[in-house]
């Protein structure tokens, strides 16, 4: 995966990262809260062993040092009832009372630094400072030479416990800390895991994975719009209308490359707009001044008649059993100029209809007489109609809806497609949730169609002169 993929990833899932970010935020806040907070205290003391009763030197209070197997002994015994009892009784503490206490050794020496913890503080204080009075108690008891030579241990403080006043645990910002960590790797992981499962095709880089044809044009999904499906007819300002003519303005640079001024739309699997697509394209390129026909070649299915509101009885089909002259059953829409073919009756053999010699004389004839020729067809998956026409044809365009075609089905689109050699010249990626356009692009619409009517004005006059 190439580091633009990974920030493309981010970039597309990271609500889904924001939202696990936030819950483990929540999770280790309330964890905190919910915990109870234990505090810590610690003590030194020096513990040794002093002599009593016996010869002079014991009477007179000799010190005796103690050994390093004496000192682990005593840490060992200081988790026992040997000493948490008497420790209890002497706090005052109920029997069974829980006593969280440990012991180390200074290197050496026979010094012991002692911690206690509790959820009390003043009661962690109280346990580190009263544990080396009573560890010495009954310390003889467990070491036969102290015991034997009647010593006892002495527990002298060094650095008395104090009442803490801040808990050791829980610790808020090591728990949100970890916890934001973990909400962020919990959350890219999951972004990972919907991106490798993910079915549907989100974005140009999903479409680029199969093809490397340019994107023509992004074109919204407005959820708010009120107008009908020919939104440069109905909305001609709106956002919709606005991307229908900037993928005119990228196709016709296409078609520089061609010169054939003819293009079919198709769609990898029905239900993709690629019809309203169609229509709306052929509206706006009749409404820059050229002569547009939007022919209905899905004979499976027509629906061009259907979103135009017209009447598609006689069209296509008539056309192509010899049944009609063209010129008979072509049907102006709008007030842009733009002409109609409907697709006629539905015929029992439409990919035979579509590659047979009458149809390519008769695209060969409409294709000299307009400006402009574009052609629905049926999509590409289902059946072979779209790669029949687009040999007949200067290029192909691509509909693509986001969110809701499949990447298989694309792929297999494109497969069909280049089996046969046909190349598809660009694409465009339907039902685009987007913001608001600004204003720059609402000014370069209004200088757009400030061009476009000098261009018929003149257009106008040249003709007047010649008549």
């Amino acid at each position: 995966m190439q580091f633009s993929e990974f920030l493309n990833v981010l970039r597309t899932r990271w609500k889904l990262i924001a939202a696990c970010v936030v819950l483990a935020v929540l999770a280790a806040t309330a964890l905190t809260l919910l915990t109870t907070p234990v505090y810590e205290a610690r003590a030194r003391i020096y513990l040794s062993a002093e002599g009593r009763g016996g010869d002079a030197a014991r009477s007179t209070g000799s010190v005796f040092v103690l050994t390093s197997d004496d000192l682990d002994t005593y840490v060992s015994i200081l988790n026992t009832p040997a000493v948490l009892g008497p420790l209890r009784k002497e706090l005052g503490l109920a029997t069974g009372h829980p006593i969280n206490v440990s012991a180390e050794v200074t290197g050496s020496t026979s010094i012991l630094n002692i911690t206690a913890r509790s959820s009390d503080p003043k009661e962690a204080a109280a346990v580190a400072n009263e544990v080396g009075p009573q560890l010495g108690a009954v310390a003889g008891e467990f070491s036969t030479l102290l015991k034997s030579s009647g010593q006892k241990v002495v527990s002298t403080p060094i650095q008395p416990a104090s009442a803490p006043s801040r808990p050791v645990s829980p610790d808020p910002v090591r728990n949100i800390g970890l916890g934001l960590l973990a909400g962020l790797v919990l959350g890219i992981g999951l972004a990972f895991i919907r991106h490798a499962l993910d079915t549907k095709v989100r974005g140009e880089e999903d479409i680029r994975a199969h093809s490397d044809a340019p994107m023509l044009a992004a074109l919204p999904l407005d959820r708010s719009s009120t107008t009908g499906l020919v939104s440069v007819e109905d909305d001609p300002h709106g956002r919709h209308a606005e991307a229908i003519r900037r993928l005119r303005t990228n196709l016709m640079f296409v078609d520089v490359t061609t010169g054939r001024h003819s293009f079919v739309v198709t769609s990898a699997m029905p239900g993709e707009g690629k019809t309203t697509t169609a229509a709306n394209l052929a509206l706006a390129m009749a409404d820059s001044g050229r002569r547009t026909l939007l022919v209905d070649a899905d004979l499976r299915n027509p629906s061009v008649a259907r979103t135009l509101g017209m009447e598609g009885s006689v069209g296509l089909t008539t056309v192509l059993l010899g049944e009609a002259e063209v010129r008979d059953v072509i049907q102006p829409w709008g007030s842009h100029g733009m002409d109609v073919l409907p697709a006629g009756p539905v015929p029992p053999n439409p990919s035979e209809l579509l590659g047979s010699a009458p149809m390519e004389e008769l695209l060969r004839s409409l294709v000299g007489t307009y400006d402009f020729v574009l052609i629905d067809s049926p999509p590409v998956v289902p059946v072979i109609d779209a790669v029949v026409i687009e040999r007949l044809t200067g290029g192909l365009l691509m509909v693509v809806a986001t969110d809701r075609t499949r990447k298989k089905d694309l792929a297999a689109a494109l497969r069909q497609l280049d089996t046969v050699g046909a190349r598809v010249s660009g694409f465009a990626r339907n039902f685009v949730a987007s913001k608001a356009e600004g204003g720059y692009r609402y000014g370069y619409h209004a200088y757009e169609q400030e061009v476009e009517r000098e261009t018929r004005r003149a257009r106008k006059t040249k003709t007047r002169s010649r008549t």
